[in-house]
């Protein structure tokens, strides 16, 4: 999938996101507080994404991302199977943006929606959490997309098995299409990559 390179750059060897995830939080409940440091580094670009994906603009995204790892410390005891921290993390966030997101669309049914497909790029929150250059264009290139593009390749790729479901009635589309609309994405996001001349294997899947 193109999003392997924002995943898997640091090294071949490297474990998955919520094996390292896991191991962190095991860590900090045991004692070590810079494990959880290490946490935060570890998932906020990911936390980040998807709550951007629920058309947040960035101060209330980053409101979003903190009050998850604000209602983590108040309630790890209630996660009995540390393996599962990255997928708590990521429903905690989605459900607190989601709620946040609803009262921002009572309050102004329409800019934010106007606004987001023009907020910042080179200044943005996502460039400076990237841990690489190469995630870095990645990223600006999925900012180049339309918003339903970049809100559900925000999700699809941060997320470790994707729920279709949930992810159709977030974003408001029919089940069926979410996997013909992100082949399209996809495309289109191949098409701003080989036109910045980035000639990596994005196209894999």
């Amino acid at each position: 999938m193109t999003h392997a390179g924002a995943e898997a750059s640091v090294g071949s060897v490297e474990p998955p996101r919520w094996e390292r995830a896991a191991a962190l939080f095991v860590r900090w409940r045991e004692g070590d507080s810079r494990a959880m440091d290490d946490l935060v580094r570890l998932m906020t670009p990911s936390l980040w994404h998807v709550v951007r994906a629920y058309g947040l603009d960035a101060a209330l995204a980053q409101d979003v991302v903190q009050t998850t790892w604000l209602t983590l410390v108040r309630r790890h005891e209630t996660i009995l199977e540390p393996q599962a921290i990255s997928g708590w993390l990521t429903m905690c966030a989605r459900r607190e943006a989601w709620r946040v997101g609803k009262l921002q669309r009572k309050a102004d049914p329409t800019e934010a929606e106007a606004l987001e497909p023009h907020l910042p790029v080179h200044e943005s929150a996502e460039q400076t959490a990237e841990h690489d250059d190469e995630s870095r264009r990645l990223w600006v290139a999925v900012a180049a997309l339309n918003d339903r593009c970049q809100r559900l390749l925000r999700i699809v790729a941060f997320e470790e098995r994707p729920d279709y479901a949930r992810i159709a009635e977030d974003l408001a589309m029919p089940i069926g299409s979410i996997g013909p609309t992100r082949q399209r994405c996809l495309a289109k996001l191949r098409a701003v990559l080989e036109g910045a001349g980035w000639g990596g294997d994005e196209d894999g899947d």
